[in-house]
């Protein structure tokens, strides 16, 4: 019965819904409940000490209330609501209509002793159904968006779209998790199926097998199709592994366990034909219309590490970031350029490891690779964010519990309440700062933009029922934990960006880059480019779009495009009119219809050799010269 009609500070009502409204009100949903009872800087001093003072249990017990709260219940919902009398007193399970009301939590990081930290979900929380769509190796094209039709309101924003296409069988995974029995069940379930490739699992005996079927603690703990895997194991008469047991390496289970998973829309058909099915219902489309599902945002994952030492040698702090991350191009471009990410690569050396780096998988320069990239960012105009795995600061181990969260959060947000700008426009991101320490004058800005507090209680209420306690004060500001540290992962990641940018100098495949992938490679190789840093507008102004559409060389690249499909055409007509040509080839020639394929690789020729073609490819990637440089 509290009135919570003045709530608000002034400055906030007129942007504000009426607060009046009554907790059960059905015009009241129940993530307006939680932001209602979560201390937040638009709400009068008086409240937020009222909020904070809310013990959890009771605050839980309203949000289940006003979860199953129905208008037919009016005045009198309290006796739909119970409790058992046990020992002659009440019990502490609410029940509602004489059934259990069951909470669901979520673990989001561990604290310095190891305990999880778990988080309670909203009562009406359901998990989304994610279909992977790809993995490691992806092939993908980016196209303007008027060549996709169907598609949602949601894409509007998007002047052109990337597709991407899954090109494995087999995902590469790490189940860090699965060391829990029961914890990760998708790995046991994989893991307790024919057919398993796996690596850096301990080989365990059928006599050692039967002994972990008998110790009750660790065996009740997991899934059926492992209990069932083991006991199976145990009578088979060989050696035989359990997702619970790694490998051992001097003693200790190794941190690297491996096995390759069957791509889940494989394996489960299911889920990707009724994602399809009913996107087509949604989109109202035809059966006969592909359905295809473009990327909507790019969320990468960094792992970072805390200060380490390994075998006397010290690996420096990556662990700047906090939870989420948003970067515009040039910062994000730095990023990817150097590769850093993880306590692995910490190592050999931050910027060391990464797709980009890695020769012996790609035998073009990674300026291809950078310049594609780059473009396919400036084309889209999809923001670049990320999300922490491994540690927030070295006080905080997160593994990948965030990671994993993440496409939860984003799937519950409108593509406006995703968009960068909106974001910070509304106080839900903040800008990292350069800043002085102890003489030193230290390029915060590189880290970008990270969520505020305020991004947590607005958001993150759509998940838990106590969002302002799922990051701390200084999860959020990570400098708060150790400065020093901080300080340590900043020059550590510009370091490695320096070092990563001169080797494009040294090989001399710096003439490959592009003029905006030019620029950001001078500024971290040596602070600046053609005398102007990376906050420069008009470095700056290189990575928009108007600025690439007006470029002169990237209308070479549409027109080096245009000569590569040419080509190919020509040599297709060439390989089929030879191939007709052949002696005693009548009857192969007439059942693979090579007449009918040369009369269409003369049309797909006619084509690609007009203007209208080379206009039509504005908006896409264009071709890369690969060593024959631009020309500015």
């Amino acid at each position: 019965n509290r009135d919570y009609s003045n709530c608000l500070l002034p400055e906030y009502k007129p942007y504000r819904s009426d607060q009046s409204r009554p907790i059960l009100s059905t015009s009241r949903t129940l993530g307006s409940v939680i932001k209602l009872l979560t201390p937040d800087e638009i709400y009068t001093q008086e409240h937020n000490d009222f909020c904070e003072k809310i013990p959890n249990h009771i605050r839980a017990i309203i949000f289940a209330i006003k979860s199953n709260y129905n208008e037919d219940m009016g005045k009198e919902w309290k006796k739909y609501f119970t409790v058992d009398i046990t020992n002659g007193v009440p019990g502490h399970e609410l029940k509602f209509k004489d059934r259990h009301i069951v909470g669901s939590y979520l673990r989001v990081g561990f604290w310095k002793d190891g305990i999880w930290r778990n988080f309670k979900l909203r009562q009406d929380f359901i998990s989304a159904d994610k279909v992977q769509m790809e993995d490691d190796i992806t092939a993908s094209v980016v196209v303007p968006k008027e060549q996709l039709p169907g598609l949602p309101k949601e894409y509007e924003k998007y002047p052109s779209l990337k597709v991407s296409q899954n090109c494995e069988w087999r995902l590469f995974q790490r189940p860090d998790d699965a060391i829990h029995p029961g914890y990760d069940k998708q790995t046991e379930k994989d893991m307790s199926e024919e057919g398993l490739f796996c690596s850096n699992f301990q080989p365990i005996a059928p006599e050692e097998m039967k002994e972990l079927t008998q110790e009750l603690y660790f065996y009740d703990l997991f899934t059926t199709p492992m209990q069932e895997h083991m006991k199976a194991a145990a009578e088979s008469g060989e050696n035989n592994i359990c997702s619970a047991k790694p490998r051992l390496v001097d003693g200790k289970p190794t941190k690297n366990p491996r096995y390759l998973q069957v791509r889940p829309d494989v394996s489960n058909p299911k889920d990707r034909y009724l994602a399809e099915f009913g996107s087509r219902l949604y989109r109202r489309m035809p059966f006969d219309q592909k359905c295809v599902f473009p990327v909507a945002g790019v969320l990468g994952g960094r792992r970072n590490n805390p200060p380490d030492e390994l075998n006397g040698a010290k690996i420096r702090p990556l662990c700047v970031f906090n939870p989420i991350h948003y970067q515009e191009l040039p910062e994000l471009l730095m990023d990817y350029v150097t590769c850093v990410t993880g306590k692995s690569p910490s190592t050999t050396g931050a910027g060391s490891e990464g797709a980009l780096s890695k020769g012996p998988f790609n035998a073009i320069g990674a300026t291809a690779d950078l310049n594609n990239m780059l473009i396919s960012m400036i084309l889209t105009d999809y923001g670049g964010f990320s999300s922490a795995a491994g540690w927030i600061g070295p006080n905080y181990r997160v593994d990948h519990d965030i990671s994993l969260l993440i496409p939860e959060l984003w799937c519950r947000m409108t593509p406006q309440e995703r968009d960068p700008k909106f974001l910070i426009d509304n106080g839900y991101l903040e800008p990292v700062e350069d800043f002085e320490y102890e003489g030193r004058s230290i390029p915060g800005s590189r880290l970008g933009y990270r969520i505020t507090k305020k991004f947590v209680n607005y958001f993150f209420c759509r998940i838990f029922d106590n969002p302002s306690g799922v990051f701390t004060a200084d999860m959020l500001q990570p400098e708060t934990q150790d400065m020093a540290c901080f300080v340590d992962g900043i020059e550590n990641i510009c370091q490695a960006m320096e070092k990563s940018a001169k080797l494009y100098f040294d090989d001399g495949i710096i003439n490959d880059a592009c003029p905006p992938l030019k620029a950001v490679l001078h500024v971290m190789a040596y602070g600046h480019y053609n005398g102007k840093s990376i906050k420069d507008p008009e470095i700056r102004a290189l990575f928009t779009r108007e600025s690439l559409l007006s470029s002169k060389w990237y209308k070479d690249r549409l027109l080096k495009k245009q000569s590569v499909d040419v080509a190919l055409w020509k040599r297709n007509i060439k390989y089929l009119e030879e191939f007709a040509s052949r002696p005693g080839y009548d009857s192969v020639v007439s059942r693979l219809d090579i007449a009918g394929r040369l009369d269409h690789a003369k049309k797909e020729l006619e084509k690609v050799s007009k203007d209208e073609y080379l206009n039509s490819l504005v908006g896409t990637l264009g071709a890369d010269p690969i060593h024959d440089g631009y020309d500015e």
